[in-house]
């Protein structure tokens, strides 16, 4: 029977043995991959999405009875009933809480997370030896009411000029959704606070260059039909889909490393359960190179304290957060009684 709670597999994972329970669970009912077909999909894709979880504190998106079901962001690991070999780390929320979070070592805490109805993977930009700095600069281009996926490739060309002009690689990737990601290897020496900072200080640029298509503008009233640089994926415990994770969507589609000589050539769609592990096995890895050469982002930082001095000083953080020293109002502009009017 479908879903059955007796049907349950033994599976050998990394060394580990991993058990899959009820594997004719469906998960996207408008698909009619189960259980068995998720499981299976993060081992054909293990290297990829290893390269992305390793040692990364990680947030589990998990659906239990498949994703028209109750939902639920796990952001600690049971202190019971849980492998002695899962690796946990612990993080600071911006509260000043604290949770012992899953940090994969090996594929086998992916495959054991898959088991337990994590559909989708939400990784720090941080690793377990400093969970305080961040060592990836993610780059959230984010269309708006009015703009699509094509919009956020041509935003993302523009981006990989700058970032040529700086001299660093830029390693992009679908969403999964209408958006595309670039990630940043940086080195850990900066604090979530200053790499934002130099977030900020790149997406301004971005969107000086090109203002009639990309904005940094925090407030949707004020973001117009263009692309958005959300800056604040990298704010403390802001995530983002990882690289082969799994979006949970009707159509299981996949947040997918692309070339960048391709990109204006794909479609969100093209990339799901049933198509990335074949890609993937005749293709690799395209972002198989980011570790390689983290980089130092003092320009930017330095492009930061140039906006300061211009009076372009810090942007608002999310409403979870407590106030940031040198944070502007969190206020919604049509709503401020203070704002200057014309």
């Amino acid at each position: 029977m479908a879903g059955s709670k007796a049907a349950v597999e033994e599976i050998e994972v990394a060394g580990h043995t991993v058990r899959l329970s009820s594997p004719d669970r469906v998960i996207f009912p408008q698909r009619g991959f189960t259980k068995a077909d998720v499981f299976h999909y993060y081992l054909s894709v293990g290297e990829g999405i290893m390269r992305a979880l390793r040692d990364r504190p990680t947030t589990l998106q998990r659906f239990p009875e498949g994703i028209e079901g109750e939902a639920f962001f796990q952001k600690r690991v049971p202190a019971r009933g849980v492998p002695p070999w899962v690796a946990t780390a612990e993080i600071s929320f911006p509260s000043g809480r604290k949770a012992a979070e899953l940090c994969p070592a090996d594929l086998a805490h992916v495959a054991w997370a898959a088991q337990m109805g994590t559909v989708v993977f939400h990784p720090w930009p941080v690793r377990a030896a400093d969970v305080d700095r961040p060592d990836e600069l993610r780059i959230d281009l984010d269309p708006q009411p009015g703009t699509d996926f094509t919009h956020a490739v041509t935003a993302a060309g523009e981006l990989r000029g700058l970032l040529d002009e700086l001299g660093v690689t830029g390693w992009p990737k679908t969403s999964g959704g209408r958006g595309v990601h670039v990630y940043l290897r940086i080195q850990p020496r900066w604090t979530f606070v200053e790499v934002r900072r130099a977030t900020i200080a790149l997406a301004r640029e971005l969107e000086r260059r090109r203002p009639e298509l990309v904005t940094t503008a925090w407030w949707k009233e004020e973001r117009g039909s263009r692309v958005f640089v959300d800056f604040n994926q990298m704010a403390r415990d802001r995530t983002i889909a990882c690289a082969y994770s799994l979006r949970a969507n009707g159509r299981a589609t996949v947040s997918t490393p692309v070339e960048w000589a391709e990109l204006p050539d794909v479609e969100p769609d093209d990339f799901h359960l049933g198509s990335v592990p074949a890609r993937f096995a005749e293709r690799g890895d395209p972002h198989a190179g980011i570790d390689d050469s983290p980089w130092d982002i003092t320009p930017l930082l330095e492009w930061a304290e140039r906006d300061a001095a211009a009076g372009q000083g810090d942007m608002p953080y999310p409403p979870e957060y407590p106030k940031m020293p040198g944070e502007p109002k969190r206020v919604q502009p049509s709503k401020d009684r203070d704002r200057p009017r014309a």
